[in-house]
């Protein structure tokens, strides 16, 4: 049996449940452990999350009990290995009942049939094939501002383009290091130029977690601030950005799934060349990772 550990926001958690779609459509047996939500895991971490695969309706998803977590790992996951387990995982890595994500994509591990995974899995190769499927499975309930209704209506009769603008957490002195200065104004001027040279008449609906910015930053009347879903409402500025015809996303797999979402067969998808300041971008294993992508660096420059 295959179990993916579910973590972090609404993105990754799409990630690590698309990773376990991917599975179940080869035939393999999965699960999903959702223990990392517990509330005495969460209380040390500063950024806490709350899990959101069960706001979906009718999302189909089979949760791994602690027995079965057991069976795969030989303890419950977080309890500390018995020293056989940790000599015979030193002599013998490979036969580690854990796998641990370290690098852009692994395909060794669509080979396996028994193994606890620990990742994000943010790699498209792993599941695009399957995309429609689990598109088609994800559907958001009724809810949220009067306003997003409106909105999903514009954002049909329109040339309609998402631009995610994430600032906020990524200032941090923690984050900035590793997730700043890659979505820079270069960046957002080149993708938006993109845009404009297909589709003159586009208009920009803009989603970020600073308003301010993006009004002082994004003056015209092709441009529409939607700023208006926030703590458990921000779930749904995902379902407007998959309602745009075409998307510019951040480095954040957030809005990676508001791209994904998208139902429009001539989108456009961009995304900044690479998610995290530790990654080097290779033109061609990018995109041969992220297919029907466009990838744009922190220079302003299509790979």
């Amino acid at each position: 049996m295959i179990i993916i550990r579910v973590m972090g926001g609404l993105g990754n958690q799409l990630q690590q449940y698309a990773l376990y779609r991917k599975y179940e459509s080869m035939g393999v047996e999965a699960r999903l452990d959702l223990s990392w939500f517990d509330r005495d895991v969460q209380e040390n971490m500063l950024a806490k999350r709350r899990l959101e695969l069960n706001r979906f309706v009718g999302l189909p998803m089979k949760i791994a009990s602690r027995e079965e977590i057991k069976a795969v790992l030989g303890r419950q996951f977080g309890e500390p290995e018995k020293l056989w387990a940790k000599v015979k995982r030193k002599v013998r890595p490979k036969a580690s009942p854990v796998f641990t994500e370290y690098d852009q994509y692994h395909p060794q591990i669509l080979d396996w049939k028994s193994k606890y995974l620990v990742g994000y899995w943010a790699c498209e190769k792993y599941y695009g094939d399957i995309l429609g499927e689990i598109r088609d499975s994800i559907r958001f309930p009724k809810g949220g501002d009067e306003r997003n209704l409106m909105l999903m209506r514009e954002m049909e009769q329109t040339q309609s383009v998402s631009v995610h603008i994430r600032r906020g957490d990524y200032l941090d002195t923690a984050n900035l290091e590793l997730f700043g200065n890659i979505c820079t104004e270069a960046y957002y001027d080149r993708a938006i130029a993109c845009i404009k040279r297909r589709f003159p008449q586009a208009a920009f609906y803009l989603f970020s977690d600073d308003s301010e910015y993006v009004r002082a930053h994004y003056q015209g009347e092709e441009y529409h601030i939607v700023d208006w879903n926030r703590g458990e409402d921000s779930f749904y500025d995902m379902m407007l950005m998959s309602c745009c015809r075409h998307n510019i996303c951040a480095n954040s797999t957030f809005s990676f799934w508001g791209a994904r979402l998208n139902r429009h067969g001539d989108k456009m998808m961009i995304r900044p060349s690479i998610h995290k300041n530790s990654q080097s971008c290779v033109p061609e294993e990018m995109k041969s990772l992220w297919r029907g992508w466009t990838l744009i660096s922190p220079a302003g420059e299509i790979i």
